[in-house]
């Protein structure tokens, strides 16, 4: 990705921008507004129900970046999510309109220099990767001019009834011991099925799809799968760190096919604050996760009138 950028070495700027990405969302949830889903509430009627993506590449944003860009979205009221970097607009013929200002995004990868890797040749050690971030200054198209009328029109939403098969598909090629029964709705690690009530025990019959992306996204957490920690037991930090990842793992699936998302454990809120507030970096590591949860889930999604996407490492904040 092309753009003005900063790199950062672990230790030098990286603790201050978690605690500028965490204080935010800190911020949010004392408020009573959950990131991940306030895009979609009444405040933000204009924005479009989407994953943010690189309007030059076609690839999505991932883990931070989206609720960075989606808070970004509410507060400027963009209805669209396609960004670019100053240069990319320049590259399609167009511009950055004067004054605007830019979101900035990140980039996590690691880098071997090359007199480690040498010495590691030599000795026959392996060498050891440097952690670094790159920030980047991206622009809405919304805040261009001259762009490719293609790259500023937002994508239909999807059809009437196209949402429900979609996801049914999902459960059923994921493999996941799904069953469909009782009063609630659970995930339980040590005998590795899921559990929904029937679709008649919903209020509105997508709140059975949101659930079903919900539970899911617990079972990825199995080590046949994506194998994470799910030994936390309620009232944990564990506990209380998958269900987050679980939340944002489900708003970003449903955003991608078109579900609006919504917070299925509110009450939850409190101890995410002090998740949050123990540890400056567990929601920036959380929405990693949950990326890396949503694109596994999602690839099991059949591709109908293009509402799925994979999740690609554009920028991913790990």
């Amino acid at each position: 990705m092309q753009g003005r950028r900063v790199g950062v070495r672990a230790g030098e700027g990286r603790a201050s921008l978690y605690e500028e990405i965490t204080s935010k969302v800190l911020g949010e949830l004392e408020a009573g507004r959950v990131p991940w889903v306030q895009p979609w509430g009444t405040q933000a009627a204009k924005a479009q129900l989407a994953l943010p993506w690189n309007a030059t590449t076609g690839r999505l944003y991932s883990g931070m970046n989206v609720l960075i860009l989606w808070g970004a979205v509410i507060e400027r009221g963009f209805a669209g999510q396609s960004w670019l970097t100053c240069r990319q607009a320049q590259s399609v013929g167009g511009h950055v309109r004067k004054g605007e200002r830019g979101v900035t995004v990140v980039y996590a990868d690691r880098f071997v220099p090359s007199d480690k890797r040498q010495r590691a040749r030599e000795t026959g050690d392996e060498a050891q990767a440097i952690p670094f971030l790159k920030r980047f200054t991206v622009f809405n198209t919304e805040q261009c001019e001259a762009l490719p009328a293609d790259m500023v029109i937002a994508a239909p939403p999807p059809p009437p009834g196209a949402i429900e098969p979609v996801v049914e598909s999902l459960i059923a090629n994921s493999g996941v011991d799904f069953r469909i029964g009782g009063d609630r709705a659970f995930y339980v690690p040590v005998e590795d099925f899921v559990q929904v009530p029937p679709p008649a025990a919903f209020f509105e019959p997508i709140n059975w799809h949101r659930t079903a992306l919900h539970e899911l996204a617990h079972a990825s957490g199995h080590p046949a799968r994506l194998n994470r920690d799910l030994s936390g037991r309620f009232g944990s930090g564990k506990y209380a760190f998958e269900e987050l990842i679980a939340e944002i793992a489900a708003a970003f699936s449903c955003a991608a096919l078109g579900i609006e998302p919504t917070v299925r454990h509110a009450d939850y809120i409190g101890f995410w604050l002090d998740v949050l507030r123990e540890d400056d970096r567990a929601v920036v590591r959380a929405a990693s996760q949950a990326s890396r949860v949503a694109d596994y889930l999602l690839g099991f999604a059949p591709d109908v009138a293009g509402l799925t996407q994979a999740i690609g490492p554009d920028c991913a904040a790990a």
